[in-house]
């Protein structure tokens, strides 16, 4: 054998080397393995954490749904010119019969509600909200809402999903579709019901729509026990309950058609359910706050105990990784919610009674736990009420100009947006349409409503429909 050709057959790479280059590629394909694994389980996983499209100051939505529609002329929306034409027509200069909703012969309602400037700010607040109003240098009042609607079912569909009829996400669903989940022991949409019964929308409101029905919310039951059977049944041992809730898993995914949506979301709830049983008791379970908290949300005593019980369960639900809870005023018939046809001050006055001092308490209690920055708190209803009397001392559905208010999650508070004109029959400066207030929440989540798409019946839908604008004022 020739010297070149010795030389020409020399292996190119020593035992050594081989042995060391082999262990590296052979790690590399390992860790892509597991990259790709772990890439995969993120994907069939539509609650796994997600990054925001941009900056985020909130990472968590609390909104307090006022049903029925709360009269902005009797809490934040001081109208003095209401009571020195009480019992007139409404005069020619503020619009036609066109925006008469009742009747023609309807005559301006004045009204017996007080209002005081209150904060640092001065903005004015009714005296049905003494506790609010301590807390008015934290909102980003909002006077010039409207919507589209004014009948009770439309209108709430398009509060929560920006269209007006059934079968669309509502925003707590396009938030997880956006977000993802923080805890994965907790469901991370939460609806906190009325225990007076259903709203005229119903269930709907708050569903998922076309999205996957992994990003439907939870319904909580109304009472003292939101949750049933959290509690391991006695006698069964915890590391039991794991094995048997594995095995169910198993068998479900052996016959799993990845296609399935609905199978998915349901072993999905069956992995939760378990998961709670160790955590979520101690989170529903109230008697660990102490009495200084249960007073300031009025638990135990009436008219409050139970929307201060629901308003204190949404503090702690959020301070475990919730991240969107609703917390309901209003069910039942018209009278039980902020529906007043018959007696404007009857209705406002129970109501009021019932959460002012609960809602003024979880704003106080997210502040001191440094919790107000990251979580955005809205308040409000489907529409507003009317400048006209309806049956006499009651006012009717109005929805071209009503009050909401923000506070916390990177929201400038102490300010007031907008105004309607002099009688508040309409929104007349700087008008805020409810996709303007869905996108105000995207935008302080750090999600893009262009880019918080989903496509549906051959277009790529979204929370904010045409398009919503930024209030940009009450940004911090």
């Amino acid at each position: 054998m020739s010297a070149d050709f010795r030389e020409h057959a020399r292996p190119t790479r020593t035992r050594r080397e081989f042995v060391r280059d082999a262990f590296c590629g052979f790690g590399g394909l390992a860790l892509a393995s597991l990259v790709q694994q772990e890439q995969a389980r993120a994907a069939g996983n539509l609650l796994a954490a997600k990054a925001p499209h941009q900056a985020a100051k909130a990472k968590a939505v609390i909104f307090l749904f006022m049903a029925g529609g709360p009269s902005h002329l009797e809490t934040f929306d001081p109208k003095p010119l209401l009571n020195t034409l009480h019992g007139q027509s409404r005069p020619v200069e503020f619009g036609e019969a066109k925006y008469q909703f009742i009747n023609k012969e309807a005559k301006i309602l004045g009204t017996q509600r007080k209002f005081k400037k209150y904060g640092q700010s001065g903005i004015d607040v009714s005296d049905l909200f003494p506790h609010m109003a301590r807390c008015v240098d934290d909102l980003a009042i909002v006077r010039s809402c409207h919507g589209d609607m004014v009948v009770h079912s439309a209108a709430q569909y398009e509060l929560f999903s920006g269209r007006i009829t059934p079968g669309f996400p509502s925003m707590g669903s396009w938030i997880l579709y956006g977000l993802g989940a923080e805890s994965d022991s907790l469901p991370a949409y939460v609806v906190l019901p009325d225990p007076k019964g259903a709203l005229e929308a119903g269930q709907p409101m708050y569903m998922h729509g076309f999205l996957p029905a992994a990003l439907q919310p939870t319904m909580f039951r109304p009472g003292e026990r939101p949750v049933l059977n959290l509690d391991l049944p006695k006698g069964v041992d915890p590391l039991v309950r794991q094995k048997t809730a594995k095995f169910i898993r198993d068998l479900n995914q052996a016959t799993l058609d990845p296609a399935d949506e609905e199978f998915h979301a349901r072993v999905g709830a069956y992995d939760l359910a378990f998961k709670m049983q160790s955590e979520a008791p101690e989170v529903l379970d109230l008697s660990h706050e102490t009495q200084e908290t249960l007073d300031l949300y009025g638990v135990g005593k009436e008219p409050t105990h139970d929307y201060g019980r629901r308003c204190l369960l949404a503090r702690k639900l959020v301070e475990q990784g919730v991240r969107f809870t609703c917390v309901v005023s209003g069910g039942g018939p018209g009278n039980m919610q902020w529906d007043a046809h018959s007696d404007i001050e009857e209705n406002h006055l129970r109501k009021a009674a019932e959460t002012d001092q609960p809602v003024a308490a979880l704003l106080t209690d997210l502040k001191r736990r440094g919790l107000l920055d990251s979580t955005l708190v809205l308040w409000g209803g489907e529409f507003g009420r009317s400048p006209e009397a309806e049956s006499g001392k009651g006012r009717d559905h109005h929805n071209l100009g009503f009050t909401m208010w923000m506070a916390g999650g990177g929201i400038k508070g102490g300010q007031v947006v907008g105004a309607t004109d002099a009688i508040g029959l309409k929104a007349v400066e700087q008008p805020y349409h409810f996709r303007d207030i869905h996108n105000t929440i995207l935008h302080q989540l750090g999600l893009n409503q262009h880019k918080l798409t989903y496509p549906h019946l051959g277009r790529n839908e979204r929370l904010t429909f045409v398009e919503g604008k930024v209030i940009k004022e009450i940004i911090s």
